[in-house]
C-alpha cells in the first residue's frame, strides 16, 4: 500500500499519482542492473590499465546517482518546462560541438570529448534529447499552423547536427539521429514518396560513409568477412555467451573482462552473458522493450501533437541506441562504440539518457486537458 494518499495535493504526491511507476521501476531495474555488472566488469579493465580497481566503478556509481536524481527532478516538468529545457540543453550541445574540433584531444582518431578537469564531456550526447524535444515542437508548429515553417527549420537542425558529428567523426549518433528525425518525420505526415525518398538518402549517405570514413570501411568489412580481418573483440564476446550458457559461469567468475578493452563499456552485454547467462540477457531485452513499448502505450493516449512527437523521438533515440549496442555484441551488424543504456561506463551518456528518459517521463504523466505547450 502506497505511504502517500491520492488526496495529498503536494508537489510530491501530485507527482507519485500521475507519473507512470511501472516505467519508473523498469528503469530503476536497469540502473541497478548496471551497477552490478559495472562491479563485475570494470576492476580488470582500470587493473589493466594501472589504475586503483574500482576506478570506473566509483565514477560510474557518481553517474548513476545523478542520473537517479535527473531523472527525478525533469519528471516534474510540464511539458512547456520540458521543451525550455530541451531548447537550452540544445544550444549548449551545439556551442561545445562547435568547439570540440579545435580544443578538444584526438582519442581512437576522433575528436569528440572536452576535457573538465579529470573528467571528458562529450557534447554530442546531449543533443540527443534536445534535438528530439525541440524538432518535435518545430513538426507539431507546423502540424497546427501551416505557416509557420517547422518542418524546414527541424530538418535545417537535423543537418547541421550531422554536419558536426560527422566533423569529428561520429557515424554512428548521426545514425541516431537521423532515426529521430525520419520517424518524427514521418509520424508528423511525410508523404509516403518522399518517406522512400529520405530512405533512398539513408542509403546513399550510408554508402557514403563507408567509402569516405576509413574506420567505418574497416568495421564492415571485417563484419562481412570475419576471416578477413581481425575482429577480436566480436570473437571474444561471441565466445563469452557460448561459455555463459542459460545461467552463466557465476557472478565475478566470467574470463571475457580479462581481454576486452571495452569490457566495462562497448562490450559490457558480453559480460552479461558470461557470467549471468542467457536468463539475465532476456530480462534486459524485456526491460529495454518494456520501457519503450510502455511509453507508446501512454502516449497514445494524449492528444497533444508536440507530446506524441517528443516522447517519440526521445523512445527511438532510446532502442535504437540499445539495439545497436546489444545487435553489435552478438556479430548481427558491424559493431560501433554506442553504449548500453545505463548499463555501459560512460558519464555523458548516462547523464544524456537519464535527460530524454526524465523528459519521457514528465510527458507522459497523466494531464487532463488538450494542447498544453501554450
Amino acid at each position: 500500500m502506497s505511504a502517500i494518499a491520492r488526496t495529498d495535493t503536494s508537489l510530491v504526491g501530485r507527482w507519485w499519482w500521475t507519473i507512470d511507476r511501472w516505467t519508473l521501476a523498469a528503469l530503476g531495474a536497469i540502473v541497478a542492473i548496471g551497477a552490478v555488472l559495472t562491479l563485475a566488469a570494470s576492476p580488470p579493465v582500470a587493473e589493466r590499465l594501472g589504475l586503483d580497481t574500482f576506478h570506473f566503478a566509483k565514477r560510474q556509481f557518481l553517474f548513476l546517482g545523478l542520473a537517479a536524481a535527473i531523472i527525478f527532478s525533469m519528471s516534474f516538468l510540464s511539458p512547456r518546462g520540458v521543451w525550455r529545457a530541451a531548447l537550452g540543453c540544445l544550444a549548449a550541445a551545439m556551442a561545445l560541438m562547435v568547439l570540440t574540433p579545435f580544443i578538444g584531444p584526438e582519442i581512437k582518431g576522433a575528436t569528440r570529448w572536452l576535457l573538465v578537469g579529470p573528467y571528458s564531456v562529450q557534447p554530442s550526447e546531449l543533443v540527443k534529447p534536445g534535438f528530439a524535444v525541440v524538432a518535435a515542437w518545430m513538426f507539431a508548429e507546423q502540424r497546427l499552423d501551416g505557416r509557420f515553417p517547422g518542418y524546414g527549420i527541424a530538418t535545417g537542425l537535423f543537418f547541421a547536427i550531422s554536419a558536426l558529428l560527422l566533423m569529428q567523426p561520429d557515424v554512428g549518433m548521426t545514425m541516431v539521429v537521423a532515426s529521430v528525425w525520419g520517424v518524427q518525420f514521418f509520424i508528423a505526415g511525410l508523404p509516403l514518396v518522399l518517406v522512400a525518398g529520405i530512405g533512398f538518402g539513408f542509403l546513399i549517405a550510408s554508402l557514403g560513409a563507408y567509402f569516405t570514413f576509413g574506420h567505418v570501411q574497416v568495421r564492415v568489412d571485417r563484419f562481412l568477412d570475419p576471416a578477413g580481418g581481425e575482429s577480436y573483440q566480436v570473437s571474444r564476446a561471441l565466445e563469452a555467451f557460448y561459455n555463459g550458457g542459460w545461467a552463466g559461469r557465476g557472478p565475478g567468475e566470467g574470463r571475457v573482462k580479462e581481454f576486452l578493452p571495452d569490457a566495462h563499456a562497448d562490450f559490457i552485454f558480453a559480460v552479461a552473458g558470461e557470467e549471468f547467462g542467457l536468463v539475465l540477457c532476456l530480462i534486459m531485452v524485456a526491460l529495454f522493450a518494456f520501457v519503450v513499448l510502455r511509453g507508446f502505450s501512454r502516449v497514445l493516449k494524449s492528444g497533444d501533437v508536440f507530446v506524441l512527437l517528443a516522447v517519440t523521438g526521445l523512445l527511438v533515440q532510446f532502442a535504437v541506441q540499445a539495439i545497436i549496442n546489444m545487435a553489435s555484441n552478438i556479430n548481427l551488424m558491424p559493431p560501433k562504440g554506442m553504449t548500453l543504456p545505463f548499463v555501459s561506463y560512460g558519464g555523458s551518456s548516462t547523464l544524456a539518457l537519464a535527460v530524454g528518459m526524465g523528459m519521457v517521463l514528465a510527458l507522459t504523466r497523466e494531464r487532463p486537458g488538450g494542447r498544453r505547450l501554450r
